[in-house]
């Protein structure tokens, strides 16, 4: 794809997304080779069993907060280059 605009889009739902970019107008623009729109699953840079991506907030509350690790990971992981 030459002239596209990338996104790469950092998920743990990446089907739900992709599904969304491909009913809606920027499926439109990915199928006319105007945008290069990739998700990447944080899940898959998780390191332990479950593919945990949250924790606990630190000094307890509720919800819960993203874990850096597999964030960075998964980063990394794109190449800028892959075209």
């Amino acid at each position: 794809m030459t002239g596209a605009i990338r996104i790469d889009v950092l998920t743990i739902f990446p089907e739900v997304v992709d599904g969304f970019c491909a009913s809606s107008l920027l499926g439109r623009a990915r199928r006319s080779g105007l945008l290069d729109l990739r998700c990447h699953d944080i899940r898959s840079q998780a390191t332990d069993v479950h593919r945990s991506v949250d924790d606990a907030p630190f000094g307890g509350g509720a919800g819960m907060v993203m874990k850096p690790e597999p964030v960075f990971a998964t980063v990394e992981a794109v190449d800028p280059r892959d075209r």
